[in-house]
């Protein structure tokens, strides 16, 4: 079920919203996005100048259809209760729509390093926590968008519809007339205390009713020892060299391919269609880092690792996914299988039995607890559990536009934090099934390594020629 916000008037942020600015003690950016490339068709006038005003108005026709893009975080002073979402005081559009040209003889790597230059700057926490980049000068008239969000804001299925949200849906769909907007007040320091009060109540309350039937938490417990259990039965694992602690510079590099393939490919595993396409990624990216530890001299006979997958746990019946809804799977991939069809077996038959665990929301629970959290980021760059994470978001079927101009492709990005110097977004869009790995700058300097590999494993089990873009820093396919 979606978490309770409103009380009195307080949209406190929940543990799960909470817990997404943990990672930014450590200096691990907390932002996630899409990449996208825009057909350019009415983005320029007859000068070939970006209508950046007209860009503008048609966004800020749009706010109106989420809250979350014209409020901030507001901590209040001790004693107060926990940060809430209150809206901007002062809101201007072009503090949130950006325009970056790129070079003249600009090509997709261009396009993902700027990307990740401009990632590199923290998100203002006195305005609304996101932004969308315009980067106009890729060939053919085309022009990149890069749309970011702090994970406090969205998870990856809420991004979507934000992002859904913002555009539109035709190609010559009307702009909006938004209705007048006005920010509405902070709460009170009586408020905030009275609230905060009632919510201490309401918890100790809770908290004895829970302990006094002890059945009900013998049954919950039960319920939930599955998901509990899941990790902690795994078998120990050799350490290898995707665990070392991160910095904040990353390398982008993407694949493309296409979702029908796919889909194919994975025809007969089992589950739904959503499932079958994340166990043939995940047994395509359980090839390419057989093929990465093999470059690096490791022994990967026999070899199992270890992939965090979020899982969404947002109840369609309420309507488009809101806020951070997420809980997380840990699925083994035995990158010493050198059968890809082999690999998509194995993890095809875990995935769908991982998949019926009952599962909390991340940042609830144990793993909402503030001292909990703190001891959690202080051994994340020590750990040696979880050696990759894979993030897999179902996006539109249909095509997205701005003012006018088809967005022809789309790349989720995911953060990374702790040890772990690899992350992979998986998003469709239309028909296309695409594929972005993040990794940490200094950790992965043979990125196209891995890249080339996920793009041979792809190819083989779809029959299609895939392809592949070079890592932001401008590095040559391998």
């Amino acid at each position: 079920m979606r978490a309770t916000r409103a009380r009195a008037g307080v949209d406190r942020l929940t543990g799960p919203e909470l817990s997404c600015f943990v990672p930014e003690a450590r200096g691990w950016p907390a932002d996630i996005g899409v990449i996208a490339i825009l057909d350019g068709a009415g983005l320029f006038d007859g000068d070939g100048r970006l209508r950046i005003t007209d860009i503008r108005d048609a966004i800020a026709g749009r706010l109106h259809r989420a809250s979350r893009l014209r409020q901030v975080v507001y901590r209040p002073a001790p004693g107060l209760g926990r940060p809430l979402w209150v809206d901007a005081r002062r809101f201007d559009i072009a503090d949130h729509v950006h325009v970056r040209g790129l070079p003249a003889t600009a090509d997709y790597a261009d396009l993902l390093r700027a990307c990740e230059e401009v990632r590199q700057h923290q998100l203002d926490r006195s305005r609304p926590l996101r932004q969308l980049w315009l980067l106009p000068g890729l060939p053919g008239g085309r022009a990149g968008m890069f749309f970011r969000a702090h994970h406090a804001i969205a998870d990856g299925p809420a991004a979507v519809t934000l992002l859904g949200a913002l555009l539109d849906y035709a190609p010559a769909a009307a702009s909006p007339i938004a209705p007048p907007w006005r920010p509405r007040p902070a709460p009170t320091a009586r408020d905030l205390l009275s609230d905060n009060l009632r919510w201490h109540a309401s918890t100790l309350a809770g908290a004895g009713s829970y302990l006094a039937h002890h059945a009900a938490v013998a049954a919950r417990l039960r319920r939930a020892w599955p998901a509990i259990r899941e990790p902690l039965a795994e078998q120990r694992t050799r350490r290898t060299s995707l665990n070392r602690p991160i910095g904040h510079a990353r390398r982008i590099a993407v694949v493309r391919s296409r979702l029908d393939l796919v889909k194919d490919a994975a025809h007969g595993v089992g589950g739904t269609v959503n499932d079958a396409v994340l166990a043939a990624v995940l047994a395509a990216v359980a090839g390419g880092l057989r093929e990465l530890l093999q470059s690096r001299g490791e022994n990967v006979a026999g070899l199992v690792l270890r992939a965090m997958v979020p899982v969404s746990l947002h109840d369609p019946s309420l309507g488009p996914a809101q806020g951070n809804q997420y809980g997380v799977m840990v699925v083994s991939l035995p990158v010493g299988e050198p059968g890809t069809a082999q690999r998509l077996r194995s993890i095809a038959a875990q995935t769908a039995w991982r998949k019926e665990q009952p599962r909390r929301a991340w940042g609830t629970g144990l793993s909402g607890s503030p001292l909990v959290q703190r001891l959690a980021i202080r051994v994340a760059d020590r750990q040696h559990f979880i050696h990759v994470h894979v993030a897999n978001v179902p996006g539109p079927a249909s095509p997205l536009y701005l003012a006018g101009a088809r967005l022809t492709e789309a790349f989720a990005v995911v953060p990374l934090s702790g040890n772990v110097t690899v992350g992979i977004g998986v998003v469709s869009y239309a028909g296309q099934l695409n594929i972005s790995v993040i990794a940490d700058r200094d950790n992965c300097p043979d990125l196209p390594v891995f890249t080339e590999a996920l793009d041979r494993c792809l190819s083989g089990m779809t029959g299609g020629a895939m392809t592949t873009t070079p890592p932001a820093d401008g590095s040559p396919a391998a």
